[in-house]
């Protein structure tokens, strides 16, 4: 049973490879975007690896840019196939390759499908590789002389700064760590003997942040230091001091950075997947109705096109075996060759005897 059978006239066909013609244009160049965005986002999440945990959130500018290549070349692809359906001396070569083309291009649909919503469903990796990875680099603050670790106080400085932020979940962050390196501090004086021997793990904790937390819109100058204790500074309140740092946290500013870039990827590649299966859909209709002309006398005359020879079942079956045939042609038969091996064999043996 034939499913959503259309008459075209040769205007028709030709009106339908011209506009394939220019849509199969724009989604190479769509692939090639997106190409560009997957390494955009790699080049990104590369920049801040110091503060990220685990490596399993580059799975989506890696499939991004997979896909942009695959969306480039299927899309040429296309687009020879609809230049060369105007010009019927041109097309019957294609005539083998285009079912498994159309086959091969469906199947690359998913692809996109799972790159899109793999844009969105990230952010639950993220925010748990943001969570573990800010947390050790504000532990790890201090260690500017130890290998490996040199730049990562001038990584958090420059996001604190850049996102507007202040330690993983906010400033009180910077309380719970020793964030000045002991080359800096002078055990000489009581108040820092007092304040590690107060600590049991012997670390120098103070109600202090890094200069990077500050606030340049706050009207005063910034207070770095004893920033709970409201009788050291005049006219302070520190409840009522939100502009003096930042108020957010790095983890929630990344996460929000990174969410919102992944969710326009995958809305720009969800509108190419509905574009291809468009193309697709366009294409399975020119080959029909152009196959459907090649050898007749009149090459204008009308032809019908299709989308579905049988039902979709049988479709399914089909497509299944035109992919096992489509990549069974590197298999050797070699039934064939041991049944001519043994008669040679056998003329060889029998010869002297005769």
């Amino acid at each position: 049973m034939v499913l959503f059978k259309t008459k075209f006239t040769f205007q028709k066909r030709a009106q339908l490879a011209q506009s394939l013609w220019m849509l199969c244009w724009f989604t190479v160049l769509a692939g090639v975007l997106t190409f560009a965005l997957g390494i955009y986002l790699k080049c990104e999440l590369k920049r801040r690896s110091e503060v990220m945990d685990n490596t399993d959130i580059h799975l989506v500018p890696n499939t991004l840019i997979l896909v942009g290549l695959l969306s480039a070349v299927i899309n040429f692809v296309g687009v020879k196939i609809c230049n060369d359906s105007l010009d019927l001396a041109k097309f019957p070569p294609w005539k083998g390759y285009v079912e498994p083309y159309l086959v091969c291009s469906f199947l690359f649909t998913f692809l996109m499908l799972f790159a899109s919503l793999l844009s969105y469903f990230m952010r639950g990796n993220l925010d748990a590789s943001l969570k573990i990875g800010l947390r050790n680099g504000i532990r790890f603050y201090k260690d500017t002389d130890t290998p490996g670790r040199c730049y990562q106080k001038s990584t958090i400085d420059r996001i604190q700064m850049e996102f507007q932020c202040c330690g993983n979940n906010n400033y009180k962050d910077w309380f719970e760590v020793q964030w000045i390196s002991n080359r800096y501090l002078d055990f000489n004086t009581k108040e820092v003997r007092d304040r590690i021997k107060s600590n049991m793990d012997g670390r120098y904790l103070i109600d202090g942040v890094p200069f990077s937390c500050c606030n340049p819109n706050s009207p005063r100058p910034c207070i770095q230091r004893q920033i709970t204790n409201n009788s050291v500074h005049y006219n302070y309140e520190v409840q009522t001091e939100e502009l003096n740092l930042w108020m957010v946290g790095c983890r929630e500013a990344l996460l929000s950075y990174y969410t919102g870039m992944m969710a326009t990827i995958g809305t720009s590649v969800l509108l190419c997947y509905v574009t291809q299966l468009g193309v697709l859909i366009g294409l399975r209709y020119l080959t029909i109705a152009t196959e459907a002309v090649v050898g007749q006398e009149d090459p204008q005359c009308d032809s019908e096109g299709y989308l579905l020879e049988k039902g979709p079942m049988e479709t399914v079956c089909a497509i299944v075996q035109v992919v096992k045939s489509f990549f069974s042609f590197n298999q050797v038969q070699t039934e064939p060759a041991v049944t001519e091996a043994t008669t040679a064999v056998t003329e060889a043996t029998t010869a002297p005897a005769k």
